[in-house]
């Protein structure tokens, strides 16, 4: 099991620190001690290049070695080769260094043994003491809150936050690459606020859970950015999302490396682990953080999330003085699964009053360009939508950039202030740092965006985490008697793959409904168990070696008479001792064809990464069609299932389709919720399990096959 996430307390020293020595400080253009000693003048706190060569370095006094320092530093910088790392570090342990930045690579992301085993000696180092490492191969970390950029790159200049308006949506990056790390921080240049900037290399030690944890509890920080190619322990960084989440930090997430050749190019360079995107995307999503596709949308969700609070309402207003960008916003919204509920009641009367019979009184609302004229429609029409519960957030766009167009800023930032509720700007205009730019920024009830689906992405995807939030968390235990007996009869079961008949009955008593059948041996027992459960029925063999019975030709549907049973009973057992020897052979499962319905499936693996995960979604033909399934971490509330059987692209179908009777959504995610219970109390016994097709008709949903591997 891995470690949980250091406290906030374990890394202070090493992030906020109140003295640092640069160790190999130097006052050669170029080397990275001068770049880090000039990085530091706008900190606050004592700094002590390190270096036996030099009495001073660029004013500053040198000091020949750490044990000279006139006290033990709160963090070390270590300017130095990997030569030198291992005796250094151990200087600072020894000394009671509180943190180590190590600046040196050529470790795990060179995938060289010898260098992979220096790294993990350098870790070793460390553990159980009270001196934390950042790095290696590492670019530094900067705190902004105190003036520190400890690093040799290129950060943008300190801003102390209290100095902005926007300073109460500060945001906090985390990042694996150093160049990741000082790309986001420069969305300071555009007037966004950030608290730090920290990028961990190869995370020998300190690593981006770490971060995120700390981060959580930091006051500095309002919203985290997190971007990694992959983490050694993702259950840790699931650990470390939900500190975060009871934090009331909005996190968001952007998991690179999601294709064959991106996760190729994360172990070359970092040494990361880049794991599987959807499991990730599963385990931290359940716990609050939010999933970004691409890098350019994570600075802007970070920061609208930081400034938007909890959302009051399910929907969004636009309100605009153009039909054409009203027209794209709502392809955008629709798009996103962004609800746009038309007004209704004192909202439409107000639209009705105020927009011209050649505008839009609706949502998307047009006032027209005669709002360039007079701003009351603009403002009676946006007001509306705020003050209506129906609607969350509302949003506009700025399409030029100029004195002129800045002068609407006064007037948003009136009503975000007045209805306690965000305005999404869209930033139409291709200036994209033209006028007003920074000011935008700065408000705190504006979040300004470059595209309209970056826009309506981070409004579903708050809304998305705000239900997810608001669920009940607690799940039922399962009563000790069914979770002992199922345990005890899956270790005592003879085989590995636990076949159909067997795997039912375990599944049983969870309350998964399975299909009623009888086990017969002979043809004329088959016919007479076919009479008993009636007409049209399924003939299958029933073998732990035949795990899938269509491949092997081994099942036959719809029989309706004892004739057609019989032969296919020798049918059937002809084709299955082609696969394996008679005392193989169980028998044949002889059970009643249901009615036909929608085909769902659900399925679980227990990933030795990311724990047991739960897949669910469209079975029989529809799973190769639409491949179009969910996956939760088990296990999950019947409300969590719920929510994610309704973003399944064929929603639609659950609730009937031509003439389809519709699904019982409820009793189906309560089939799943306990489905997911059975994963998680037998996690540490079962491998996989595959329960396909589940028919829903109407009210009834029922299992037709199941099929469990355990362990090796």
């Amino acid at each position: 099991m891995p470690r949980a996430p250091y406290p906030h307390a374990a890394l202070r020293r090493l992030l906020h620190p109140a003295s640092i020595a640069i160790i190999g400080a130097s006052p050669r253009q170029g080397s990275f001690g001068l770049r880090t000693l000039r990085n530091l003048r706008g900190f606050g706190g004592a700094i002590h290049p390190v270096n036996p060569r030099y009495d001073s370095i660029e004013g500053t006094p040198c000091f020949p070695a750490l044990a000279a320092l006139p006290s033990v530093p709160d963090c070390a910088i270590v300017a130095l080769g990997r030569d030198q790392a291992e005796a250094t570090i151990a200087d600072c342990i020894a000394a009671g260094v509180g943190g180590v930045i190590l600046y040196a690579s050529g470790y795990a992301e060179t995938r060289k043994p010898d260098l992979i085993a220096q790294q993990a000696r350098l870790a070793a180092m460390v553990e159980g003491t009270g001196t934390r490492l950042l790095g290696p191969n590492c670019l530094g970390a900067t705190n902004y809150a105190i003036g520190a950029r400890m690093m040799f790159g290129r950060m943008p200049e300190p801003r102390v936050p209290g100095t902005q308006g926007g300073d109460a949506a500060a945001i906090g990056i985390v990042t694996q690459s150093g160049s990741v790390s000082m790309a986001l921080a420069q969305a300071m240049e555009r007037g966004v606020t950030v608290s730090h900037a920290i990028p961990v290399g190869n995370a020998a030690d300190v690593g981006i859970a770490d971060l995120i944890a700390y981060l959580a509890e930091d006051e500095t920080c309002r919203a985290i950015a997190a971007v990694f190619e992959g983490v050694e322990h993702p259950r840790q960084l699931a650990e470390a999302a939900a500190i975060a989440a009871r934090a009331g930090k909005p996190l968001v997430i952007h998991k690179m490396a999601a294709s064959e050749a991106g996760a190729e190019a994360a172990l070359s360079h970092t040494g990361a682990l880049a794991g599987n995107h959807a499991a990730y995307r599963a385990i931290l999503e359940a716990e609050g953080a939010v999933m970004v596709d691409s890098l350019d949308a994570v600075m802007e969700t970070a920061r609208f999330l930081a400034k938007a609070g909890s959302p009051r309402g399910r929907g969004a207003g636009i309100v605009l003085a153009s039909g054409g960008f009203g027209v794209a916003a709502a392809d955008a919204a629709a798009a996103q699964g962004v609800p746009l509920p038309q007004p209704e009641g004192t909202t439409a009367d107000i639209l009705r009053a105020h927009v011209p019979e050649f505008g839009a009184a609706r949502n998307p609302c047009d006032v027209t360009a005669m709002a360039l004229n007079d701003g009351t429609a603009f403002e009676a029409s946006a007001g509306a939508f705020l003050a209506d519960p129906a609607y969350a957030c509302l949003m506009v766009i700025y399409p030029y950039a100029d004195a002129f167009g800045a002068t609407r800023f006064e007037s948003w930032r009136r009503l975000a202030a007045r209805h306690g509720k965000p305005i999404c700007c869209y930033w139409a205009s291709e200036w994209l740092e033209g006028e007003g730019v920074l000011r935008l920024e700065a408000e705190p009830g504006i979040a300004t965006f470059r595209t309209l689906p970056r826009l309506f992405a981070a409004i579903a995807a708050w809304l998305k985490r705000d239900a997810a939030l608001s669920q009940p968390a607690t799940i039922a235990p399962t009563p000790a008697p069914i979770r002992d007996a199922t345990a005890a009869a899956l270790r005592a079961s003879p085989d590995r793959v636990v076949a159909e008949r067997a795997a039912k009955a375990l599944l049983a008593p969870y309350g998964i409904p399975v299909v009623p059948e009888r086990l017969v041996r002979t043809a004329a027992e088959a016919a007479a168990a076919a009479r008993d459960v009636g007409f049209p029925v399924a003939l299958k063999a029933e073998s732990p070696d035949i795990p899938h019975k269509t491949e092997a030709g081994v099942i036959r549907l719809n029989l309706t008479d004892t004739a057609q049973v019989e032969a296919a009973f020798d049918a059937v057992m002809h084709k299955a001792l082609a696969v394996t020897t008679a005392d193989r052979i169980a028998g044949m499962l002889v059970q009643p064809m249901l009615p036909r319905g929608l085909e769902m499936l659900m399925g679980a693996r227990i990933d030795p990464t990311f724990g047991p995960l739960v897949a669910f979604g469209f079975g029989g033909v529809m799973a190769e069609l639409l491949r179009d399934t969910a996956l939760l971490p088990a296990p999950f509330t019947p409300a969590a299932a719920d929510s994610a059987l309704r973003r399944l692209r064929g929603a639609a179908l659950l609730d009937g389709f031509r003439g389809a009777p519709a699904t019982d959504v409820t009793a189906l995610a309560n089939i799943l919720s306990d489905f997911s219970r059975f994963v998680a109390d037998h996690a540490d016994t079962i491998e996989e399990i595959d329960v396909n097709p589940l028919i829903c008709t109407g009210g009834s949903i029922t299992a037709v096959d199941a099929l469990i591997v355990r362990r090796a």
